[in-house]
């Protein structure tokens, strides 16, 4: 599934495998999989990137190319198999520690913690937020590539009658879980302009961490505004206004995430999230449209590989090939996950 991405975005691009010099591959849950990778395909002195799938992966890419430590960089990942036991949560979701195994902080009870704190803290309701996996849901039941695909329409009362996950989230607040496989290839802009593929320009990146993940409260107050700083420097970087980004294909892992994300970006003050992101506003022809594949909560998250589909939907988008669920006239898009964004377009 990994070598079928790599391929797939490769021969968009009009480039074959001994082109590339530069891997970050992920293989299953093995995110140390570029160098036996790189091997398999007959590659010979290259370049190995060690960030996560993703917005990092690109950053981290990028910066390898723009140095000359690399000219064609390959970021693939793909996952098939891995969750087998459905009587337990994902196995992406449980690390094998001892607040997992002895108190059950899987995922959706750790993200679920600064959810809470920020309804009450802000006075918002669920009820005021659940138009947005709502819309989520029905941009993947549109999608002919989204697992949910022909599943919907979903209404807001549909998600609030979901059942009870981890207070405040409902099953229809959380992401999916899926199989599947997606890859990015970057390269220099003087090598792109002549390939057959009209080639996105990136902007602007940016980093934030808050702490370690499953073993230290994720408080509010920790990881409320986590962003804020990633996305100071990006704008700075792309030298764009925060109004200037067309599309944002954000990490909707779970719904209170997606607000968070507008908040910490400083698309409007903390707690006003909810009146920013109206039912109009996340629209196709609306001013701030998200997750226009389906996101995570309807077209796939497989445990690493959906990480890089954020920046190929964002490619998607930039390039006019999103079908069904095409932003018109979108220039800029915005693609990130909870430590990081990107900013790309295709002027």
């Amino acid at each position: 599934m990994t070598l079928d991405a790599a391929r797939g975005a490769l021969a968009q691009a009009g480039l074959r495998m001994p082109d590339v010099d530069g891997f970050n591959v992920t293989v299953g849950m093995d995110a140390e999989a570029s160098a036996a990778f790189a091997y398999d395909v007959g590659a010979t002195g290259f370049w190995i990137g060690r960030e996560m799938d993703g917005v990092q992966a690109v950053m981290e890419a990028a910066l390898a190319v723009a140095a000359g430590e690399c000219d064609v960089a390959l970021i693939a990942s793909g996952q098939a198999s891995i969750y087998t036991d459905r009587d337990s949560t994902a196995p992406w979701t449980r690390p094998t520690n001892e607040f997992i195994e002895t108190w059950g902080l899987h995922t959706a009870v750790e993200w679920a913690l600064p959810a809470q704190r920020y309804l009450h803290e802000f006075g918002v309701k669920p009820e005021d937020l659940a138009h947005i996996p709502a819309t989520i849901r029905n941009y993947g039941a549109a999608n002919p590539e989204a697992v949910y695909h022909g599943r919907g329409p979903f209404t807001a009362d549909d998600i609030l009658a979901s059942r009870m996950v981890a207070s405040p989230y409902r099953l229809l607040d959380c992401a999916t879980t899926s199989e599947g496989g997606s890859a990015v290839v970057l390269t220099t802009m003087e090598r792109a302009r002549d390939l057959p593929t009209k080639p996105i320009r990136l902007l602007g990146g940016g980093r934030e961490e808050w702490g370690p993940t499953y073993v230290n409260p994720p408080t509010y107050t920790r990881t409320g505004m986590v962003g804020r700083r990633a996305a100071a420097a990006a704008f700075a970087q792309a030298g764009i206004a925060r109004e200037d980004v067309d599309v944002f294909e954000v990490y909707d892992n779970f719904t209170y995430e997606v607000v968070r994300y507008f908040e910490a970006y400083g698309y409007c003050g903390p707690g006003e999230g909810a009146q920013l992101l109206t039912p109009e506003n996340i629209r196709l022809d609306g001013r701030y449209p998200i997750c226009t594949d389906g996101g995570l909560m309807s077209h796939s998250h497989t445990g690493f590989s959906q990480l890089t589909q954020k920046v190929v939907r964002a490619v998607q988008q930039l390039r006019g090939e999103a079908k069904v669920n095409q932003v018109a006239g979108a220039k800029v898009a915005l693609a990130n996950w909870p430590k990081g964004l990107l900013l790309m377009t295709s002027e």
